[in-house]
C-alpha cells in the first residue's frame, strides 16, 4: 500500500515544478565572467569612459555563469535585440 503523497508531488515520488514554489521568489545574483586582466592601481584611476581593457579570452570562447558566487554554467554571448544577453552551452554538475 502506498503511503499518501503530499500535494505537489507525483504518486511515484518525483518532484515537479510545483514543489519549488516556496523559492520562487528568492532572489539570487547571477554573474557572467567575459575576461580577467590585472592592472596596476596607477592606470586604473588613468581610465576613463571608453577605455579599452584587454582580457583574457578570444572572441568565441565560452563565457563562465556564476549563481551566488557557484560557477554552475558555461555558455556563450549572444545579441538579441541590440542587446547582450547569454546563452547556457554546458551546466556544470555539482562535485
Amino acid at each position: 500500500m502506498l503511503a499518501p503523497s503530499r500535494e505537489g508531488s507525483s504518486p511515484t515520488g518525483e518532484k515537479d515544478a510545483s514543489d519549488l514554489e516556496a523559492v520562487f521568489d528568492v532572489p539570487v545574483r547571477i554573474s557572467v565572467v567575459l575576461g580577467r586582466t590585472k592592472v596596476p592601481v596607477a592606470q586604473l584611476l588613468k581610465m576613463d569612459v571608453g577605455t579599452v581593457v584587454e582580457l583574457d579570452r578570444q572572441v568565441g570562447e565560452a563565457v563562465e555563469i556564476y549563481v551566488n558566487d557557484r560557477l554552475v554554467a558555461r555558455g556563450e554571448i549572444v545579441l538579441v535585440e541590440s542587446r547582450l544577453g547569454v546563452t547556457m552551452t554546458e551546466i556544470i554538475k555539482a562535485a
